[in-house]
């Protein structure tokens, strides 16, 4: 038997590819898994910033089109990537136990006022701004080795990713400073690997599946759905294990909204209440 996982083409994302064949090849000794590499929205325009090419899903929109067309059975997604509400004839079969969530700050060991750093994320964006105003945001896309040569390119004097992506490419020596998940709220879903699957064939992956990963992820993609966060909304929320912290901030930092508890919805519903 041959499971075909479709992923992004991406050293990163063909890493993380790799993570979950070999997850299941644990389960199933002598099982021939193939790994397809498809190209994505997000992954052909590398310049326009992420609202003039679509909201969030960019990353994963072309590989669940293949999954529900029968050209792969399971796509690898970086759980971050996916929107936060499940696409109809589809479901998450497995989460894989999730690695570092947080932010990272690469090419400097701290923030400091004047500062010029790049990300293209509208979250990373206003929380940085909230933490320190005089600091100059500047666009940056591209896959993560792109991102660290840009920086030197263009003289930034850093750059935030994921710290997830960054140690499982060896590129931990990259890191400067990992922001506490309280100072720089991650992402949803942020260091988790997803394997999605067609509805009703989800005992294609189950048994790679890692529940406490899936309990905190769940409740993160809960709260940012029923906030209704796209893309370009400086939305988050990030499960410690022991409650959930969400956030809702203004792009310019200028003013930034967190709760933490345990029920997703009522933490949405204080949120949406709170902005300003």
């Amino acid at each position: 038997m041959i499971i075909r996982l479709g992923s992004r083409g991406s050293r990163l994302a063909l890493t993380q590819a790799e993570l979950a064949a070999e997850a299941l090849r644990q389960a199933n000794p002598g099982l021939d898994v193939a790994l397809v590499p498809i190209t994505t929205t997000g992954d052909r325009d590398r310049s326009k910033p992420f609202g003039e090419i679509g909201a969030r899903g960019v990353f994963v929109k072309e590989i669940e089109e293949a999954l529900l067309e029968g050209r792969v059975d399971v796509a690898i997604h970086s759980a971050k990537d996916m929107t936060s509400t499940a696409t109809d004839g589809l479901a998450i079969g497995a989460f894989l136990a999730r690695e570092d969530a947080r932010d990272a700050l690469c090419g400097a060991g701290e923030l400091r006022p004047g500062m010029r750093i790049g990300t293209a994320s509208a979250r990373r964006k206003a929380q940085l701004l909230a933490l320190e105003p005089r600091l100059s945001i500047e666009p940056l896309r591209g896959n993560v080795d792109t991102r660290l040569r840009k920086r030197g390119e263009r003289g930034l004097d850093a750059v935030v990713l994921a710290a997830a992506g960054l140690d499982r490419l060896g590129l931990a020596n990259e890191i400067g400073h990992r922001f506490d998940a309280d100072q720089l709220v991650p992402e949803a879903g942020q260091g988790a690997v997803a394997l999605q699957v067609r509805q009703g064939e989800e005992e294609l992956v189950a048994f790679a599946d890692h529940s406490e990963t899936r309990r905190r992820v769940s409740a993160e993609r809960a709260c940012v759905a029923h906030i209704g966060g796209g893309c370009l909304a400086p939305v988050a929320a990030h499960h410690d294990g022991e409650a959930l912290t969400a956030l809702i901030a203004a792009e310019d930092g200028s003013w930034v909204e967190r709760r933490r508890g345990d029920d997703p919805v009522a933490l949405a519903n204080e949120l949406l209440a709170a902005v300003p």
